[in-house]
């Protein structure tokens, strides 16, 4: 299946998806560590966004979270792509900064259509998600 959206950043990332119906933060609610989703009672609690294509509405939070999602890319903790329903300035800062490719307003809601497991790839280039494109 193939998605159009609009980019955000550029470049072509493709992996494992992990989709979350909730907002993120970056900032208290990501561990930079380790990549893993510490915010209590968030539906990705206790579970790692590290190289994966990570999927969520929108972000929330504090403008330092660009800050945490550089600290986690540079140990190697950041995902590799993110699609976002409705990017904010956080997330998309955190994208441009670390070059991580991110697309967002995608012509149908992703999180409807991805399942954590399923094989994406994003080219921002060309405003495109896949979904399973193996």
């Amino acid at each position: 299946m193939e998605i159009k959206a609009k980019p955000v950043t550029s470049g072509t990332a493709e992996g494992e998806a992990i989709v979350s119906r909730m907002a993120i933060s970056f900032t208290g609610g990501m561990d930079p560590d380790t990549g893993i989703i510490r915010e209590p009672g968030h539906d990705l609690e206790g579970k790692s966004v590290a190289d994966k294509i990570l999927v969520f509405p929108t972000g929330k939070g504090s403008t330092t979270g660009s800050w945490q999602f550089y600290a986690a890319f540079k140990r190697g903790h950041a995902p590799r792509g993110i699609i976002n329903v409705k990017a904010e300035g956080v997330v998309a800062v955190s994208a441009i900064i670390t070059g991580i490719p991110m697309v967002h307003e995608p012509e149908k809601n992703p999180i409807e259509l991805i399942q954590s497991g399923d094989f994406v790839k994003i080219d921002a280039d060309k405003g495109l998600i896949y979904i399973n494109d193996q």
